[in-house]
């Protein structure tokens, strides 16, 4: 009975493995359509000094912060505002800066994987919710107050400054259907 299971979890592990690498190998053409599809204005080229604006804001906002820091903050605003265009380059780009994929794994659910997160980090993560989410309750005390435990003012404003950066990218990239996969970056 053991050999027969075992046989059919390496036929199960390898069929996931195969359909895994069938995805991979057909996502590229799958991207190139999608983005054939797309119809919307393309913002860095209708509004270029605005483009460039923005870009001077993210780096200035970066500056001197984490790289890794910056990373999380990006990827949970981007998954909050459900942004697949931002969540996909985010991710890589903190997976190709060493990120752990445990990490990443635990960015939407940083509250109940706290251990997996500095207590900065946390601190960061609430803000990013409240910030990203204003609307619903404001930033509440606690959270502002437990951020000002782990930032200095200089490094808090800028940690502010980021999480408005990439609520307003997450906002260009959904209006304008922006597709996931893809990265004006490298263009």
């Amino acid at each position: 009975m053991t050999n027969t299971m075992n046989a059919t979890n390496a036929t199960n592990t390898m069929n996931a493995t195969n359909a895994t690498k069938m995805t991979n190998a057909s996502l590229a053409p799958a991207i190139a359509a999608a983005e054939a599809e797309r119809t919307r204005l393309d913002f860095a080229q209708s509004a270029p000094k605005a483009f460039r604006a923005l870009i001077g804001l993210d780096a200035a906002a970066c500056e001197g912060l984490d790289p890794a820091l910056v990373e999380l903050v990006q990827i949970r605003a981007s998954h909050l505002n459900r942004c697949a265009y931002c969540l996909h380059m985010h991710t890589n780009d903190a997976r190709k800066a060493g990120e752990s994929e445990d990490r990443l794994h635990m960015v939407a659910v940083w509250r109940e994987a706290r251990h997996f997160f500095t207590p900065k980090e946390q601190a960061a993560l609430a803000l990013t919710e409240a910030l990203t989410l204003v609307a619903d309750a404001g930033v509440p005390d606690d959270v502002y107050t437990e951020a000002t435990a782990h930032f200095g003012d200089q490094e808090l404003a800028q940690v502010i400054a980021l999480i408005c950066t990439i609520n307003t990218w997450n906002r260009v990239a959904l209006s304008t259907g922006k597709v996931a996969g893809t990265d004006e970056r490298r263009s």
